[in-house]
């Protein structure tokens, strides 16, 4: 495929706005790439909500199943007007292209759908390749999620995830997991010239962000890879005018779990303590959990890891780098599948993704297509 039908395949994908939602677009453009090629390709569209549709897309026959993986979402833009140029037309300026998901992850999702579209189009598929386009990887994984419950990853033998890995030259084996909470302090409300009629809740959020913060601390196990467990406590809402007893306050927090620390352990320990806060006079607290994803654990001496090693060595004459990934990805969600396979993460994107100005280099996307059709030659040999 020319680099210029490569480049209008990503540029179109940034043009939908699946800004956290949206992704129906993003699905019917990808299923209007493969229906020329009729019965020599099972789509399978999995709706989430409307206007929000996974595809899953099937090529080639065989024993083993190498599956790839694309989110089709993407995060807001805050502050559209301190771009350069529209996030949502893609631009090309000194060999970067610009947009909003060029690198996390569009760049990886079009890298994938052309090396399957040129395989087609040679009649060169070595084996049965399964691409999963997948909802609210951004907000919770929950579209791999849902492919995963309805049993499409169960037969995998392994899985590329084309998360940004600094142009290629990382591959990511094991990945921290994700736990986002909110806290909920129930008051009652009175003028602030007679508290003693009240109840505050903001006082009891105070005592919840005092003693969660060692809490958490106290989880000080290092990771060799990904380092330890953090803690963030991000949001902070109570009160309505400065002259009353809240009656209503929150506060949310973020954790990024470690292997070494599974999520029930940290579910656990915020229980206890919002339990003992509950049994001091007047607090009414109320903990939720939103999305948790599990630590990914993963071997840099898996055979997949190695595979990827050996190929990217012949591809582009380097080394690749296998390190952890400080955020979650898809792949939480579908360790979760009866199968067992490894599960590595690889792609064209940078550290620019969620920043202004997210932009791939155009050299690195040209690589992926061909990186991801020699992995999977190698794969099925």
């Amino acid at each position: 495929m020319k680099k210029e039908a490569q480049v209008a395949i990503l540029a179109k994908l940034i043009s939908i706005n699946s800004v956290n939602g949206n992704e129906a677009q993003v699905a019917d453009f990808i299923k209007s790439l493969f229906q020329p090629y009729g019965k020599r390709v099972q789509i399978d569209r999995v709706p989430f909500a409307p206007g929000r549709d996974n595809l899953v897309v099937t090529i080639g026959e065989g024993d083993r199943t190498l599956g790839f993986c694309g989110h089709e979402d993407v995060v807001a833009t805050d502050n559209p007007d301190q771009w350069t140029s529209d996030p949502f037309v893609a631009t090309i300026r000194n060999g970067r292209l610009y947009g909003r998901g060029a690198s996390d992850m569009k760049s990886g999702l079009a890298a994938m759908l052309v090396m399957m579209l040129e395989m087609l189009a040679t009649d060169t598929i070595p084996g049965r390749i399964r691409l999963f386009a997948t909802i609210g990887e951004e907000t919770g994984e929950y579209g791999a999620a849902q492919l995963t419950k309805a049993g499409y990853a169960d037969d995998l033998a392994g899985l590329i995830i084309g998360e940004p890995t600094n142009g290629l030259s990382e591959v990511g084996y094991t990945a921290k997991g994700v736990i986002d909470y909110s806290v909920t302090a129930i008051g009652k409300q009175a003028h602030s010239s007679q508290p003693e009629s009240g109840i505050n809740a903001v006082d009891q959020l105070v005592d919840f962000a005092s003693q969660v913060r060692p809490l958490m601390a106290s989880f000080n196990q290092v990771n060799p890879i990904l380092g330890k467990l953090t803690h963030v406590q991000s949001v902070f809402q109570g009160g309505q005018q400065v002259n009353s007893v809240p009656a209503k306050a929150v506060i949310k927090g973020n954790i990024r779990t470690i292997p070494e620390y599974p999520n029930q352990v940290i579910f656990d320990a915020l229980n206890q303590l919002v339990d003992r806060l509950n049994q001091q006079p007047q607090h009414q607290l109320k903990l939720q959990f939103s999305y948790p994803e599990e630590a990914m654990p993963g071997s840099k001496d898996s055979a997949l890891v190695k595979l990827i090693g050996k190929v990217h060595e012949e591809l582009l004459a380097s080394p690749v780098r296998p390190t952890g990934q400080t955020s979650a990805s898809d792949g939480s969600e579908f360790l979760h599948a009866k199968g067992k396979f490894d599960i590595a993460l690889i792609g064209p994107g940078n550290d620019s993704k969620h920043q202004t100005d997210e932009y791939v280099d155009l050299t690195a996307f040209y690589q992926a297509s061909r990186f991801y059709q020699q992995l999977a030659q190698a794969f099925f040999a």
